[in-house]
């Protein structure tokens, strides 16, 4: 049995939890907004508090890091997964708080249909993380890097089919304004979605290097 002189820090992993765990809570709380659209400030407030504790973890990781010698996973990816987990919960945060700016006054089954794949890649996600512990289990991590690359497929599609709505729209005398708005909107969504494509590449990388 090799003896580990400078042990691991192995807190890593309880901060991507965490991360993973906020990030399923604001896509939850997304869905409850579009689904329920009402009490709609205090809802945006509630995602603005859990993207200020994702900054939170995101520097507790760093900060980590900083002081670590030895990483269970190289450091390079523990950057990009921190980042990567943060950047969901901002775009999911930042198509909120646009549609309290732009006075949106209800929502679109494109704008669900998106939400909707965002959970489930954040579910996928937190599948996924707590695997990072164990080497015998980094493979079936895999499995969940595949649904989430599916997933934004399926949000890209959403996408392209929802601006072609909105474009139609205003090809026969619909508004112009609401059409920017919501594209917008979309994009912001839709950027969640890629941004959970980077957490599966990272997550890919990992289990490439170490399983």
């Amino acid at each position: 049995m090799r003896l580990r002189i400078i042990p691991r820090e192995e807190k890593f992993f309880d901060m991507f939890e965490e991360g993973s765990k906020n990030l399923l809570a604001a896509s939850l709380a997304l869905v409850d907004l579009i689904d329920n659209f009402e009490d709609v400030e205090k809802k945006v407030e509630r995602l603005t508090d859990l993207e200020h504790v994702g900054d939170g973890i995101t520097h507790k990781i760093f900060g980590q890091l900083h002081k670590t010698f030895v990483t269970p996973i190289d450091r390079e990816d523990i950057a990009l997964l921190a980042h990567s987990l943060d950047d969901v919960v901002d775009f999911i945060e930042s198509a909120a708080d646009t549609m309290v700016i732009y006075k949106v006054r209800q929502t679109t089954p494109a704008a669900r249909e998106l939400a909707l794949r965002i959970v489930r890649v954040s579910e996928e996600v937190n599948k996924a993380i707590p695997m990072l512990r164990t080497k015998k289990m980094l493979m079936q991590v895999l499995e969940h890097c595949i649904e989430i690359n599916r997933l934004e497929n399926e949000a890209d599609d959403i996408m392209r089919s929802a601006l072609a709505e909105l474009f139609d729209n205003c090809a026969n005398g619909g508004s112009v304004l609401d059409a920017i708005k919501w594209r917008e909107i979309y994009e912001q969504l839709e950027s969640a979605t890629d941004r959970g494509e980077d957490i599966a590449n990272v997550l890919e990388g990992v289990v490439l290097k170490h399983a």
